[in-house]
């Protein structure tokens, strides 16, 4: 007898043991709170609506877009996530992801999209293993989770790009759902649309952080490949339909 009664204090304190463990392991992650007044983060959102309606549908898959937009501060915070229609489940963390590798890898001097961030990361290129640097808090991978906390991922495909005002940056914006080279156009113009473009200097065209396709058989430099024959050139990124 009490030899079972000894078995069961056992297996409950491991229970009990396990269950702190997982609690205190979350009430670990560092949580802070959003420092983008509430103004700014509604009037990005606001753009999600208008873009992905657009006439040439950001050279995407889906006509409307479908997309999730994830926004976070100067220090990584996530501020806000959002999304338009039934856009993949899995697309969320890749726009937290992308907002927080814009923030990260811009500051006053220099803007660099996610996208102009692909050829540097891939195998031979001065940034391979980026990607694995900063990697996502998987606890924050359900729907309504991590605002207020940094959350972490590093993207180096289009999508994501940094939020400027009076000259510095202020945050980042991601968004993910349809290919990479529509979810830059996507990013871009809600950017710009919000008012928040006005970058420093940047490695794509015209000195700015916009897509830079490659040209020859593998991209080099501050490029990133074409996804397919709809993509809109970085001038048709810029030029936004009514």
């Amino acid at each position: 007898m009490l030899e079972k009664v000894a078995k069961c204090l056992a297996v409950g304190v491991l229970i009990s043991a396990s269950s702190f463990i997982y609690a205190h392991d979350y009430d670990d992650v560092p949580t802070g709170r959003c420092t983008l007044p509430q103004g700014t983060i509604s009037l990005v959102e606001r753009q999600l609506y208008t873009v992905v309606n657009l006439s040439d549908s950001n050279g995407g898959i889906f006509k409307p877009n479908r997309m999730w937009a994830a926004i976070v501060d100067r220090e990584g915070h996530l501020c806000s996530v959002t999304k338009t229609g039934d856009a993949w489940p899995g697309s969320r963390a890749i726009a937290i992801a992308k907002a927080y590798t814009a923030n990260g890898f811009s500051n006053d001097a220099l803007a660099l999209s996610t996208a102009n961030l692909y050829a540097a990361t891939q195998p031979g290129g001065s940034l391979y293993g980026l990607n694995n640097s900063n990697p996502f808090d998987a606890r924050f991978l359900e729907q309504g989770s991590g605002i207020n906390h940094t959350v972490g991922g590093v993207i180096t495909f289009g999508g994501g790009v940094a939020l400027y005002a009076g000259g510095k940056v202020i945050g980042g914006l991601g968004v993910s759902g349809d290919s990479s080279c529509a979810d830059h156009a996507i990013a871009y113009r809600m950017r710009k649309l919000a008012g928040l473009g006005s970058v420093p200097a940047g490695e794509g065209p015209n000195n700015t952080d916009n897509i830079k396709y490659s040209t020859g058989a593998s991209p080099m430099g501050f490029e990133q490949p074409h996804c397919f024959p709809s993509d809109l050139s970085a001038s048709g990124v810029e030029n936004i339909p009514h």
